[in-house]
């Protein structure tokens, strides 16, 4: 028995429980389409009951279930069918539910938001856009009001009040970006009822494999402005320039990295009249030198990034879809801006950050549901630990795969696929056509101007325009082209008679470095039942195949003498295209991978901040809190003296501590440093209770804003510390050193230091404090917050054949203590 049939055998061993519950649902049917109006509510409140109680989740399904189902007859119009039965409960599990497009992800998600909606924590549900967030709340919220319960939505530009009514409701829609900045932004918060979210117990991510994996790259960031340096990213926009590739420099086009050459180097130092590049006054330079190649070599205009209103606008590489706001990382973005001549915007400090998959798997229930996932089920289980269960369609799927024509250049393949536009429109077979680009979109238009051919152009803009342009490109005679993923969630319904003329033909002008998003794009045809066909154009000379598996195919076109302006057909083709697919996939699941691992360090470090910056904002405890603070950091000053230190050496190590105190300890008959601790601990907590008793009511506020504000300042120097350890363990690999080990060893001494400065600064700031004006504080509080940007920031700093793998493991040696 081959893999594949084994893997589909253990699917079918998973989903056959759900068709046994399934039974139980149907079996339902009658009795809850025979209910009044109103008893679909009073359902609600008994399962509540019911629920709270004791009784299991499970037992109450089966019934729950069949009432979403008859809701959403009545209100919307829709009954699921079996297999979308078979989706929800494999979602209510926890799982990757793989359900092939037109086949009502939508609906499916209703009846497990609605179930888990039952143990009042709130459910959510992730989507790629504020458009599809707001249409499918819209679309299925009276589902949910029949059912007596809440739904909101949340969309980019929602005010906090706004965001926190939306998830108060019973199930909230928004995107997955929302999502994660809204708990970053809860974690800058200086008040509890200033926080929007309310947990994190059951979520579904739509188009999972869109947020899950292509996605998991690149770090949510809340940043805010730093010190100018454009005059360098402009100087050496220039200097790049003169550089050649091979003699100065060399590239490696897989890893996107840039490295100099000795000569390189020489020629740097000559132009900068500097003795040595790598001396460490002079590591801005190489920061800004590799940067600047960087842009020139691996970032082209209308591919990587287009120019809107002078500014740089990133290119989702899978999507193909315009990213506004998004910004590259660690100078990278400025690097083009300089290349390009247009304003360059300030670099930015990072405040918090976190990946979505960290962020995901802070939920108790995490599941999703996309039209491709299989080819990702060992990255869905072992990062999220969900497993990929195919459901299959209600209809069987008789689409006509056909095999790939690979051609020797570009331009004969690009000839080819306009002939063939030209022959389908002309047969009045609509065509969908898949580019990689904007500037491959721009430029297959141009051919069809060119002959004449009317047809739409989708470069990914404007979502809700590209969702109604979508939904009409299954009509006679019409001729859509567009970037990957465009109109992602919107299905392409079939006109009349084009099911008689062979259904939708998607062409796919070169394959993509995932086998997934091509399936994506073949499976825009085909939907429930309907004819369709598609078929893949490549040449030597695309991308994909240029790196990874052109020599063979140069070959075989040799051997076979392949006249120019022919194609090649062949089994062995197809094998050849697969494995390099593979061998990049495996690329990139090795960089989420290391990412993954890096911010698995960051997220116990985060979790431990976050959950004692929680518990100050409560306000509990204070005194109890300080103590121990003023403990810790006493005892930590005096470790390393074994004898009582003088007047002036005490007032160096407690420089909060006046001179009158300063005289009283020195006075004092000290014969052991324990002795001394004492007599110090007890000064501080002296004046803590003075300034106590000055304060009155408003003590509490003063100390919470002060400790709020040591802790996110140094968090933010964290942070920043934390990425120039990235930098830097980079050059540990040549030393034989594993660079994951090495970040957790330089993160956790750079967290103990964090802990020890918040300590420290703490005390010094309550020492000296004097009446704050509270209003004044909290408005500059506010108008720093205002100042943040939330980013969906790119590249991380370790590539992954920088990290080894490796067992071992680095212990916190101190716990930041987190008050429950």
């Amino acid at each position: 028995m081959g893999l594949f049939e084994s893997v589909f055998d253990k699917n079918e061993r998973i989903l056959k429980p759900y068709y046994r519950i399934l039974k139980k649902i149907n079996f339902y049917k009658d009795e809850v389409s025979s209910l009044k109006a109103e008893s679909f509510a009073d359902k609600t409140n008994e399962f509540k009951d019911r629920l709270a109680k004791g009784e299991a989740k499970k037992s109450i399904l089966p019934e729950a279930f069949a009432c979403v189902r008859e809701a959403a007859k009545r209100t919307i119009g829709l009954f699921p069918f079996d297999v979308q039965i078979i989706g929800a409960l494999a979602l209510n599990d926890g799982n990757i539910a793989e359900m092939k497009t037109g086949e009502g992800k939508t609906l499916v998600a209703t009846m497990p938001l609605y179930l888990n909606a039952l143990m009042g924590k709130g459910t959510h549900i992730a989507t790629v856009n504020d458009y599809l967030a707001k249409r499918d709340a819209e679309w299925m919220g009276p589902v949910y009001e029949y059912m007596g319960l809440k739904y909101g939505f949340i969309q980019s530009g929602m005010k906090p009040a706004e965001r926190k009514n939306a998830y108060e409701a019973d199930i909230t829609y928004g995107t997955a970006n929302e999502f994660g900045f809204d708990y970053l932004r809860d974690n800058l918060s200086y008040s509890l009822e200033n926080k929007v979210q309310r947990g994190h117990f059951f979520s579904i991510v739509d188009e999972a494999d869109s947020i899950l994996i292509d996605e998991a790259r690149t770090p949510l960031i809340i940043s805010g402005p730093k010190e100018d340096s454009s005059n360098l990213y402009k100087q050496f926009a220039s200097i790049a320039k003169r550089f050649k590739i091979g003699k100065d420099y060399t590239i490696d086009e897989k890893e996107k990295s840039v490295s100099l050459t000795q000569d390189g180097i020489e020629h740097t130092e000559s132009i900068l009249n500097i003795e040595n590049l790598y001396d460490p006054d002079n590591y801005k330079y190489v920061f800004h030198l590799t940067n600047a190649l960087k842009a020139i070599n691996f970032f082209k205009l209308n591919d990587q990034y287009v120019i809107n209103n002078g500014e740089v606008i990133i290119v989702d590489e899978f999507t193909g879809r315009l990213l506004p706001g998004r910004r590259y990382s660690e100078g990278l973005h400025q690097a083009i801006e300089a290349k390009e001549r247009v304003q360059i915007k300030k670099e930015s400090v990072n405040y918090a950050t976190i990946t979505f998959q960290n962020y995901f798997k802070m939920y108790e229930i995490l599941s999703g549901m996309t039209g491709t996932a299989v080819t990702e089920a060992s990255e869905f289980e072992s990062i999220y630990d969900a497993k990929v269960l195919a459901i299959p369609t209600n209809m069987p799927v008789i689409r006509k795969d056909k095999d790939d024509y690979v051609y020797r250049s570009k331009d004969e393949k690009y000839e080819a696929i306009v002939d063939d536009i030209v022959k389908r429109y002309e047969m009045g077979q609509p065509v969908l056509v898949g580019t990689t680009s904007i500037e491959k979109s721009e430029m297959f238009s141009k051919k069809l101007k060119n002959k004449n051919i009317p047809h739409q152009v989708l470069n990914a803009k404007f979502h809700e325009k590209e969702a109604e342009i979508v939904a009409k490109a299954g009509e006679k005679n019409t001729i859509t082209i567009a970037t990957n993923m465009a109109g992602r969630g919107t299905d392409i319904k079939l006109g009349d008679e084009v099911n008689d003329l062979g259904g939708l033909y998607v062409i796919g002008t070169e394959r993509h470095e995932s086998r997934r998003i091509d399936n994506q794009l073949i499976g825009r045809s085909g939907r429930q039942g309907d004819n369709g066909e598609s078929r893949f154009y490549l040449s030597l000379e695309d991308d994909m195949i240029r790196l990874f598996g052109g020599e063979k195919l140069e070959k075989l076109m040799d051997i076979i003498k392949i006249e120019k302006g022919e194609p090649i057909e062949n089994s062995l083709l197809t094998k050849v295209i697969n494995s390099a697919q593979k061998k990049i996939e495996g690329i990139h699941f090795g960089v989420r991978k290391n990412l993954y691992e890096l911010d698995l360090v960051m997220d116990k470090l985060r979790t431990e901040i976050y959950g004692h910056r929680d518990w100050i904002l409560k306000g509990e405890n204070i005194e109890d809190h300080f103590k121990e603070m003023v403990l810790e950091s006493v005892n930590r000053k005096l470790a390393e003296y074994e004898s009582i230190p003088d007047k002036k050496e005490l007032k160096k190590i407690f420089g909060f501590l006046d001179e009158k105190q300063i005289e009283e300890i020195h006075r004092e008959n000290i014969v052991s440093i324990p002795d001394l601790e004492k007599i110090v601990e007890d000064k501080i907590l002296e004046t803590f209770n003075d300034k106590k008793e000055e304060y009155e009511e408003e003590f509490k506020e003063i100390f919470k804003y002060i400790a709020l504000r040591v802790i996110d300042e140094n968090w933010k120097r964290f942070l920043e510390g934390s990425e120039q350890v990235k930098d830097s363990i980079r050059l540990r690999a040549y030393g034989q050193k594993d660079p994951l080990i090495e970040y957790k060893k330089e993160t956790y001494k750079l967290f103990e230091e964090m802990v020890d400065s918040i300590n420290d600064q703490t005390i010094d700031y309550m020492m000296r404090v004097k009446k704050i004006d509270k209003e004044k504080s909290e408005a500059k509080a506010q108008k720093d917050f205002n100042m943040l940007n939330a980013v969906h920031s790119d590249f991380s700093s370790i590539s992954s054949k920088d990290k080894k793998e490796s067992s071992k493991d680095v212990k916190h040696t101190r716990r930041f203590k987190v008050k429950k």
